[in-house]
């Protein structure tokens, strides 16, 4: 079973300037998310972008507290169209502290696949069961080394929910 799941994942590491996290996709449960961040993980758009978004205590609405690290190029600049979003109902996946997920904006088919967040807590409210709208937000994997990494950029000084300055994200390339 162990030889099976490893089969079915694929591997990529996050280079940034504070360290590396090496994250566990899931094509198996997210196969349309999966590939799509993995066009632009493969044609280099990641290259170079930043972790430019953190929501943690302090910064945010009490009435649903997240705590995410989001990076990647803003949905307003992907050069790939938005996902078809596939819910956590869909996939089985959760919301949980060390998954990597696509954002969106009020539509549930608006993820870009060049923009993430890196759940630094157990968010089951962005889970479909649990969002409001019904649709909640796409993992697609886990981090498997580098939450040390997540945590410093966690903690890295922030303007409201802006990292002030961004942590740079030198480049995201596949795990052989």
């Amino acid at each position: 079973m162990i030889a099976l799941l490893l089969a079915a994942s694929l591997l990529v590491r996050i280079e940034t300037t504070l360290g590396n996290i090496t994250v566990r996709l899931d094509p198996e449960h997210a196969p349309r998310t999966t590939a799509g961040f993995m066009r632009c993980v493969d044609s280099g758009k990641l290259n170079g972008t930043e972790f430019y978004r953190v929501v943690r205590p302090g910064n945010q609405s009490p009435r649903h507290p997240t705590q995410v690290i989001q990076g990647g190029l803003n949905a307003d600049t992907s050069p790939f169209p938005p996902l078809p979003l596939e819910s956590t109902r869909e996939t089985g996946l959760r919301n949980v502290a060390g998954t990597i997920a696509i954002p969106r904006d009020k539509t549930p088919n608006s993820g870009s696949p060049c923009d993430f967040f890196i759940n630094m807590a157990d968010n089951l409210h962005l889970d479909a069961d649990r969002d409001p709208d019904g649709y909640g937000y796409a993992v697609f994997g886990k981090v498997i080394s580098g939450m040390n990494v997540a945590r410093r950029i966690d903690r890295a000084p922030a303007k409201s929910q802006k990292l002030s300055p961004p942590i740079r994200i030198v480049r995201i390339l596949r795990v052989k």
